[in-house]
């Protein structure tokens, strides 16, 4: 009989015990955590979709033969780096590992935008479906892009504020005692203001004989003339 209460006496303690845990919060950062990772899981798939379209692009790009080849070539390098540097779910709270993955992946964003600047000086290429279609998949993902990391942004301010507010925070500092704050994308230097070319429309045709004549030269940094 002895035996049989104190059975039922732990039973009852674990049953009175689970329900005050879960109530007070012990289940809150585990479970914001996940939020905040798997909303990160979609920020790479938007930056892979991305990386994945531009082979086609360049290779478009190429065949139409446009003179600015170091512009077609950064961003080669560029989608070389930004592929390189990875961050995992477990890397959110490393400050160095993160600030190399948003200046990668920020590299890559410049070099694209010079370059689709670029070719607006090319008929044959503002003509090409193929090329259209490529750039508006590029642009339908810088969209999917900005959501993402938007989305991300807020799970994991919601998670940080969870670490540093009471009951949650007494969890942080004993049972979730490995729990750091994440972080947060923030806005590069570079992306305050847009990509300027000057399409040297007085220049000469690199070569005259072909139709049409050659494409204009492009000067890194001036504004464009007005039309």
């Amino acid at each position: 009989m002895v035996r049989f209460n104190a059975r039922a006496v732990a039973l009852t303690g674990a049953l009175t015990i689970v329900p005050a845990v879960a109530g007070c919060g012990y289940n809150t950062i585990p479970t914001k955590q996940e939020r905040a990772e798997a909303a990160w899981a979609d920020v790479q798939s938007q930056y892979q979709r991305r990386a994945d379209l531009i082979p086609n692009l360049v290779a478009t790009v190429q065949g139409a033969a446009i003179q600015e080849r170091t512009t077609l070539t950064d961003v080669i390098n560029a989608r070389a780096r930004a592929t390189s540097v990875n961050v995992s779910a477990d890397d959110l709270d490393n400050p160095q590992a993160f600030q190399q993955y948003q200046e990668a992946q920020g590299q890559l964003s410049g070099a694209l935008s010079r370059l689709l600047v670029t070719v607006e000086a090319y008929p044959q290429l503002q003509a090409n479906q193929n090329f259209l279609t490529l750039q508006s998949q590029l642009e339908g993902t810088e969209n999917r892009i900005q959501i993402a990391r938007r989305d991300y942004n807020e799970a994991v301010r919601d998670y940080n504020t969870t670490l540093r507010t009471f009951p949650q925070v007494i969890w942080a500092k004993t049972l979730h005692g490995g729990s750091q704050p994440m972080q947060l994308f923030t806005a590069t230097a570079a992306a305050q203001s847009a990509p300027q070319v000057n399409f040297n429309l007085n220049a000469p045709p690199a070569n005259a004989s072909a139709p049409g004549g050659g494409a204009p030269a492009v000067t890194p940094g001036a504004t464009p003339p007005a039309q």
